[in-house]
């Protein structure tokens, strides 16, 4: 019997390699703000929510709700459609529904923004729940997520496991008292993962595979 019974996945840079589509909006997001994207290290804002991510450079909330928006009509249009699942995403999900395992997203994607990015790349009814952040400010932080997805029928009783690959993924998990596993094939990279002693460190699919079945 594993020793898991449902997986909560993050989905940039653990599922999908979205990678391309998230530092052009960000880039189209700033200047249509009046700011040149140009020298800025676009890639730290690979994971954490819009809104920290904009606060960084705008102090008025009525600032960054615009770029917030300006970001999500262009992601919409375009970022969306520029990714692609990682190398052995789409067994991994097929094995793991297969062994019985409880499937669910909790990423910073607004739940709307991101189910049409699951259907669109095919993986969309590989989980019995897709959980994200709301549109508002309600649901906007990793550890929130996690948990209204933790509050879900599907997922009570189960020993649950979350896998991601930034800081706020693992601190997310500890928040909600749950273990994490850590890919170092996504966006976040050895140092900052180590740091929150991750309950495993995948390198590729298959091995998180292997761990999620057999633990």
């Amino acid at each position: 019997m594993p020793g898991f019974d449902a997986v909560l996945f993050d989905v940039d840079g653990t599922l999908l390699h979205s990678k391309p589509g998230i530092l052009d909006t960000f880039a189209y997001a700033f200047r249509a703000m009046g700011l040149d994207p140009q020298g800025m290290d676009l890639e730290r804002y690979l994971g954490p929510p819009l809104r920290r991510s904009f606060g960084e450079h705008f102090s008025r909330e009525e600032d960054v709700e615009k770029a917030v928006q300006y970001y999500r009509t262009r992601y919409a249009e375009r970022g969306m459609h520029m990714c692609a699942p990682f190398p052995g995403v789409v067994e991994m999900l097929r094995d793991l529904r297969q062994a019985g395992l409880v499937l669910a997203t909790a990423t910073s994607k607004p739940t709307a923004v991101v189910t049409p990015i699951l259907q669109e790349q095919g993986i969309a009814d590989c989980f019995d729940y897709i959980g994200g952040a709301s549109m508002d400010k309600s649901i906007d932080t990793k550890t929130a997520v996690i948990r209204s997805v933790l509050a879900q029928p599907a997922l009570q009783g189960k020993r649950v496991l979350m896998v991601g690959d930034r800081r706020d993924d693992m601190q997310g998990a500890a928040d909600c008292g749950i273990p994490a596993a850590a890919v170092l094939y996504g966006y976040g990279s050895l140092e900052e993962l180590s740091a929150w002693n991750p309950c495993f460190m995948a390198q590729d699919c298959p091995a998180l595979t292997a761990y999620i079945v057999n633990t």
